[in-house]
């Protein structure tokens, strides 16, 4: 611990044992030593005595032996000792602070005392059932203990709005040269108490006591824990810390900064923050008091201080490791899942984006946590309210994370999620992922208000809500400027290409299990995905090794392990666990699939995929159609015309929705033969996977082939097409027939 606190937190110490020795001598010089001394409605004595030491103060005289034992803890002044580099004396002074605290707070009680207005003092236990259930149950995610006072008015309001829109209850004590938080906020016109998580319990600084026996309640009646067993007094600190994430807001210089390092705080603020460091709290302030970052009896630092007002909570959060669930998206319009597969007509629609009709991406990014403002929302570029109704934009959406447990391998996870999370906005629709997104907004959305800025809250507030254990913080940049969009797509399609690479030898053969994949049966209800090590998400969005990595962060999410179980057609590749497993996921609707062939119980699709495989007949062979490519195909058939028909779960012989990857994956339709079957795709998919496909090519000694699969430069019909496969030889014409 630093020097500076570890001193001043003695001497704070010292001064409050003190204290609650005159307090008390002097009330047993007037009540004499079986005068009771208790706190207003509770079962647990003095909260804190009972949970550090396992007495049960019910007289002075039982007073006596807790300020005794708090006497004991103290370690020497600082002035006639060696200062040493560890915690544990500061923090022994913390405990003896904490307990010299409660004793004089209850010593108030005992003389007839009752808190005024704005003070609250004492929290009863019914208000600790109450209140401290929502700790239990996440309802709410952690208190604030708030000492001191802010410059303003102004950011007094400021601070304990940003505090409450998180559902972070607000405690309130101690001042700042004689102002405190609660008659800022009074001053103010905010309404405080119990039902509005704002809690001011007095203006001195021992009113932060308070607090800490709340927390000490919290473990001994929602944790199980009972006082005065053994090692209970540090399961009690280890449940606060693990159960009850609560930090302190240090606010305010006590004093004007000197030179030489001179302390800025009491050293009574230092000796009750070393006290709530005990129970894992850290201290986070405003003025740049000294630093302790190793981690230790915290979960992550200590004390981080010098921290600007606008951004304190933010860092607060992510020093105590809160988890943020957001109750009520701010949006102004619904949100729920009853809106997941909503659709958006033409005649409804006011503005568009990716599909046929501009260019989107979507891209998801683990940063460092210095590098990402929680909540940030930035939209770079003309909004919605400028465009033309009924009209098309270009829309990059570059979403950054960051968090203490983020690992790489779960962006390609998160980032489908958007998906999901943005298909839940009433009036708007999604579909599609990474470059190849659809979305439409609803003029009924338009119309009530709804922007690009609100696109982002959703993403924020979900990425919160619903990977809390991994995402601590997200800031969202929405990009609608073409030019911009252009530069961010090639970058995100070289992020798209590294992701894919991770995957490559790793066999089928290698693994006993694969994954499943369901997050579109908001559209499909039917449609099963099943990922293998060769052949990812026909939304080229997750691999095997996203979809392990998915598993790992939620064992209950759209992604579960599927043994193979029996291989009941080693060519097909149908296994016993597989049908299963689509039995039940399709509910009834699929008994068999294989997942190698085209003909044969194929894979169904949804209507995310990044490409269609279709068979003609003609040329005893399959063409491949991207998304992206708008002209006509040598079926007579759009890749739209070709979605409509295989879309929504349902097995359809002869047509497959895949991801661009798996195209050179050894098990592309392997059963008919594989990549000899492919004799048509347009140029722009061609030259996009030619890399790849030319080292596949090479691996099966079938070089000169790329040059013999058609492109709409040779072919637009299937007559052309024919033609131009006998012309060069194709392989197909001599294979065995597909039909």
């Amino acid at each position: 611990m630093s020097r500076i606190i570890a001193t001043a937190a003695i001497r704070g110490a010292h001064s409050y044992v003190a204290q609650a020795e005159a307090d008390l001598g002097q009330a047993l010089a007037e009540f004499g030593p079986t005068k009771k001394i208790a706190f207003p409605n509770t079962a647990y004595f003095l909260p804190l005595a009972l949970a550090l030491t396992g007495l049960e103060v019910r007289t002075l005289a039982d007073a006596q032996r807790v300020v005794g034992y708090a006497r004991s803890l103290l370690p020497p002044p600082p002035d006639s000792r060696r200062w040493l580099p560890y915690l544990g004396p500061a923090l022994d002074a913390g405990v003896a602070t904490l307990l010299a605290q409660e004793v004089s707070e209850a010593l108030k009680y005992t003389r007839g005392w009752e808190p005024e207005a704005p003070w609250l003092g004492f929290t009863d236990d019914a208000i600790l059932r109450t209140q401290g259930i929502k700790l239990v149950d996440g309802r709410m995610p952690g208190f604030a203990a708030c000492v001191g006072a802010l410059p303003t008015v102004e950011e007094a309001v400021e601070l304990a709005r940003s505090l409450q829109e998180r559902s972070i209850l607000v405690f309130m004590a101690s001042h700042t040269r004689g102002r405190s938080m609660a008659e800022q906020l009074a001053e103010g016109g905010v309404e405080m108490g119990w039902d509005v998580f704002l809690v001011p319990y007095g203006k001195e600084t021992s009113a932060a006591v308070y607090a800490l026996n709340f927390a000490a309640r919290a473990a001994m009646t929602f944790g199980g824990i009972k006082p005065g067993t053994p090692d209970a007094a540090r399961k009690i600190l280890l449940y606060n810390k693990e159960r009850v994430f609560a930090f302190v807001l240090a606010l305010g210089a006590d004093f004007d900064p000197g030179q030489n390092g001179q302390q800025l705080l009491t050293d009574e603020k230092y000796a009750t923050a070393a006290g709530a460091i005990n129970f894992g709290f850290p201290v986070v302030a405003d003025v740049p008091i000294p630093q302790i970052l190793p981690r230790g009896i915290c979960t992550y630092e200590h004390v981080v201080s010098g921290v600007p007002r606008d951004k304190i909570v933010h860092k607060a959060v992510e020093v105590r490791g809160l988890k943020i669930k957001v109750a009520k998206i701010p949006i102004p319009v619904p949100y729920g899942a009853g809106f997941e597969g909503e659709r958006v007509r033409k005649e409804n629609l006011h503005v568009e984006f990716g599909g046929k009709y501009s260019t989107s991406f979507e891209l998801l990014r683990a940063r460092p946590m210095d590098a990402v403002e929680d909540g940030k929302i930035e939209v770079i570029g003309p909004d919605i309210d400028q465009v033309q109704e009924g009209g098309a934009m270009p829309l990059g959406v570059v979403v950054e994370v960051a968090g203490r447990n983020l690992k790489e391998d779960f962006e390609p996870v998160l980032e489908r999620r958007i998906h999901h999370f943005i298909s839940c906005i009433s009036g708007v629709m999604h579909m599609g992922q990474r470059d190849i997104p659809w979305i439409r907004i609803s003029k009924d959305t338009f119309r009530k208000g709804f922007r690009l800025k609100h696109y982002g809250e959703v993403l924020v507030a979900k990425f919160h809500d619903e990977f809390s254990a991994i995402v601590d913080k997200v800031q969202v940049k929405i990009f609608t400027d073409q030019a911009q969009v252009n530069d961010l797509l090639r970058e995100a399609k070289e992020v798209y290409r590294k992701r894919d690479e991770r995957i490559m030898g790793l066999r089928d053969e290698d693994v006993d299990r694969f994954y499943s994949c369901v997050l579109c049966q908001s559209y499909a209800p039917n449609h099963v995905c099943i990922v293998t090590p060769q052949r990812l998400g026909l939304c080229g969005a997750y691999t095997w090794l996203d979809c392990a990595a998915s598993f790992e962060m939620d064992a209950h999410g759209p992604n579960q392990p599927v043994t193979k179980g029996e291989t009941l057609d080693e060519v097909n590749g149908i296994f016993g666990g597989v049908n299963e497993y689509v039995t039940r996921a399709s509910r009834g609707n699929l008994s068999q699939v294989s997942m190698y062939s085209i003909m044969s119980d194929p894979q169904t699709s949804c209507g995310c995929f990044e490409v269609i495989v279709a068979v003609v007949p003609e040329a005893n062979g399959v063409i491949l159609v991207n998304r992206e490519y708008l002209g006509p195909t040598p079926l007579g058939l759009t890749f739209s015309n070709l979605a409509g028909e295989i879309g929504g779960g349902n097995q359809m012989p002869g047509f497959l929705g895949i991801g661009k990857l798996y195209i050179t994956s050894e098990k592309f339709i392997s059963a008919e033969g594989g990549i000899r079957r492919v004799v048509w795709m347009p140029k722009m998919l061609l030259e996009e996977i030619r890399e790849r496909l030319t080292a596949r090519l090479r691996q099966i000694g079938e070089e000169d082939l790329i040059d013999k699969i058609a492109t709409e430069e040779d072919a637009t019909t299937s007559e052309q097409l024919v033609e131009f496969l006998a012309r060069v030889g194709h392989p197909a014409l001599a294979m065995e027939a597909l039909v």
